[in-house]
């Protein structure tokens, strides 16, 4: 992890928390418990992970000021819901979605057991903004 993303999220590789911070103030934005997290690549303003959430975990609502979040369904299914256009996205394994920039979503595992997918995120400087109901 690079030191610029160490200060926007830090993660507990033992429980598969994340917890996220935004802007300058370094109140905790956003925390959710995922069953893998793994970071392939990243570079500056590029980066790849997998994720695999459990039947009932979610990626809470979320939006990112300025890269895109390009998902690529490894096991399935699992469902992406955007706002702003409102919309509900079922993907199956080869599925991708492509989420763009300040486009509100949200991410749950709909599989009787798990869904993993593969998570492209870029170009430019991360960020997570949580959106609170």
């Amino acid at each position: 992890m690079t030191q610029q993303n160490q200060s926007a999220e830090k993660i507990s590789h033992t429980t598969g928390i994340a917890t996220s911070t935004v802007g300058t103030s370094g109140k905790r934005a956003g925390e959710y418990k995922v069953k893998q997290r793994e970071t392939l690549a990243e570079v500056p303003g590029l980066r790849v992970r997998i994720l695999a959430l459990l039947k009932g975990q979610i990626v809470p609502w979320h939006y990112h000021s300025s890269i895109t979040d390009t998902f690529f369904c490894m096991r399935g299914p699992m469902r992406i819901l955007t706002r702003t256009p409102d919309a509900l996205h079922t993907l199956y394994a080869g599925d991708t979605l492509a989420v763009s920039p300040g486009t509100p979503h949200y991410v749950e595992c709909i599989s009787t057991a798990e869904c993993q997918f593969m998570i492209i995120q870029g170009v430019g400087k991360y960020d997570y903004l949580p959106i609170h109901n």
